[in-house]
């Protein structure tokens, strides 16, 4: 099979399934950049045509294109154009981040894994937790100046900071000294991971509304809606870095 040869359609069509989940995008990120490392699409395959893997995982062409746009910053794949050109898998890192990304031992990469899923249990409980709280004045304030840092940030390296300080206050807001270590220590691997792959606008701006929900769930006392809106989150977070990091 050759780079002008697009890939056995079969194979696509059992391994690639609709896109669950609040935004398409991550989910789309996950699935693609996930079956690259497997090889079900091999170094030097074409992928299938954006009409295919749009229909296959149910999502709109924009959304693809920005998935796509997302697996080319990380190195995994880059756009051909012209006859015989296509996506074309190439692992070929050429961003600072995406070299990071090619250096990560396995056990690096299991540790992370590890603490992507502590994190889907933690950062939800203390988004609860916070939310049951009865919050004083100063701490509300302290809360919504956090995110309004995050909302804000000028800078792509302002922004992660901010984004850091947002979730240690909703963790600091619960008063319970073990739920800010471990918040803590999630937030420190998160940030390596984040640091390993190239920044996405459209991640970004998700990641901002959700924030936004956090925030008026937790100000509300709405102590459920509080954790449903950290778990989409911390699950969105997950499989972008799941799909570009593996």
């Amino acid at each position: 099979m050759t780079a002008d040869t697009p890939h056995d359609l079969g194979l696509t069509e059992v391994v690639l399934r609709p896109v669950r989940g609040h935004h398409a995008f991550e989910a789309c990120v996950e699935q693609l950049g996930t079956l690259i490392r497997l090889g079900v699409y091999p170094l030097g395959t074409t992928l299938p045509s954006e009409r295919v893997l749009a229909d296959r995982l149910h999502v709109s062409r924009a959304t693809l294109r920005e998935a796509m746009a997302a697996l080319r910053e990380a190195g995994l794949v880059e756009t051909r154009r012209g006859r015989g050109g296509g996506t074309v898998v190439t692992m070929r890192p050429r961003t600072p981040s995406a070299r990071r990304a090619a250096r990560i031992t396995p056990a690096q990469r299991a540790d992370w894994a590890d603490a992507l899923e502590f994190r889907g249990l933690v950062e939800p409980g203390a988004a609860h937790l916070a939310a049951q709280r009865e919050l004083s004045a100063s701490e509300r304030h302290q809360l919504e100046a956090a995110h309004e840092a995050v909302a804000t940030a000028s800078t792509r390296a302002t922004h992660r900071q901010a984004d850091s300080r947002f979730h240690l206050t909703i963790a600091a807001l619960t008063r319970s000294p073990r739920t800010i270590d471990a918040v803590t220590s999630v937030q420190a691997s998160l940030h390596e991971m984040l640091s390993a792959i190239p920044v996405l606008e459209t991640n970004i701006s998700h990641s901002d509304r959700q924030h936004l929900a956090v925030l008026k769930a937790i100000l509300a006392g709405r102590a459920e809606r509080a954790r449903a809106a950290m778990e989409e989150h911390c699950d969105d977070t997950a499989a972008l870095l799941r799909g570009l990091l593996g």
